[in-house]
């Protein structure tokens, strides 16, 4: 066996967890698999730790088999597979990878040749391998409905969240006026362009739309993309403009109160997204829109700290960090 193809460890889940408390992943040895046609081998050289990466091991994501490796979101170096691309540093993620495959917290990831991607040249492995489950997510939000465009209105409700920060950014990058709502006087993400900032904390609907309606010109907004879903959204419904779009992907509460009247008379849009139901081939194609602004600046990738980088054995301790609610984008190095 090659040094390159020598055996290395991988987070094994053998069964979900009860709680937090019961998580149980195991380190275990891991041979190189072997690439079918139209597979490669990819080296991985970080991989960030998402929510749903620890949610899928206490059994909230039905599709998720078991045994399994977790890990959705990844950057490494294609090591066997298709001759072109043997040596050349990738990124990716997708909502099959740590679910119903094999994924990312591990040495050695298995993808179909389709979902490679080569990494942006600016990043390095982790900010590419952290990239991934937000990006997608966001950018999946705007094309369903409809890509911010310069004139638009934009409020991201959650802006301070991850997937909110890479909403700010695509909107920003795209032209749009921007109104970031968070419980939070300042914004925490990196903008190409100016973004008013709305701190929501203690604001009833009624005055907190009001507020993002005018921070947007007084019109209201074109595209609401609220993060957090149930707390946000009357006041997302009462800042739409007419025919504006609300984006959800999240939510605490299930049943929300819904006024059909305001709806159809604004001729309003709801768009619902899973990334989930991104496998590793769509969600490349999500980042492939996101390459060009990496490359100029005009979209960064979220600040990686030293102290939220944990090896392979450390594992555990990412997973209840990021289930407690940590803030920081947090990467396991293989």
């Amino acid at each position: 066996m090659s040094p390159e193809l020598q055996t290395l460890r991988a987070v094994r889940v053998r069964a979900k967890a009860a709680g937090a408390d019961t998580l149980a992943p195991q380190l275990e040895p891991q041979a190189p698999p072997q690439p079918g046609a139209g597979q490669a081998l990819v080296r991985v050289r970080s991989a960030g730790v998402n929510p749903s990466d620890v949610k899928a091991q206490l059994g909230l994501m039905p599709q998720a088999v078991w045994p399994r490796t977790p890990g959705r979101d990844f950057a490494g170096t294609v090591v066997a597979g298709p001759s072109a691309w043997i040596g050349r540093d990738v990124w990716g993620s997708g909502g099959d990878i740590g679910i119903t495959r094999d994924g990312s917290h591990a040495g050695w990831l298995l993808l179909p040749e389709a979902a490679l991607r080569e990494k942006p040249t600016g990043l390095d492995f982790d900010a590419a391998g952290s990239v991934g489950v937000p990006f997608v997510t966001a950018v999946e939000g705007f094309r369903r409905s409809g890509a911010p465009q310069r004139g638009q209105v934009v409020a991201v409700m959650g802006a301070n969240g991850k997937v909110g920060q890479a909403a700010v950014q695509i909107a920003a990058r795209a032209g749009a006026t921007v109104v970031a709502v968070q419980r939070d006087a300042t914004l925490a993400g990196h903008a190409c362009g100016p973004v008013a900032v709305g701190d929501a904390r203690g604001l009833p609907a009624a005055e907190l739309a009001a507020r993002s309606r005018e921070a947007g010109g007084g019109r209201g907004a074109d595209i609401v993309f609220n993060t957090v879903g149930s707390p946000y959204f009357e006041a997302a419904n009462l800042a739409l403009a007419k025919r504006g779009t609300q984006i959800l992907i999240s939510t605490i509460e299930r049943p929300v109160p819904f006024d059909i009247f305001t709806f159809y008379r604004g001729m309003h849009t709801y768009v619902g997204i899973d990334s989930l139901a991104l496998d590793c081939v769509a969600a490349s194609e999500c980042l492939d829109s996101l390459r060009a602004g990496f490359d100029s600046g005009e979209l960064r990738p979220y600040p990686v700290e030293a102290s939220s980088v944990h090896a392979l054995d450390d594992a555990l301790q990412a997973y209840r960090r990021v289930i407690g609610g940590d803030d920081a984008r947090l990467v396991l190095r293989p």
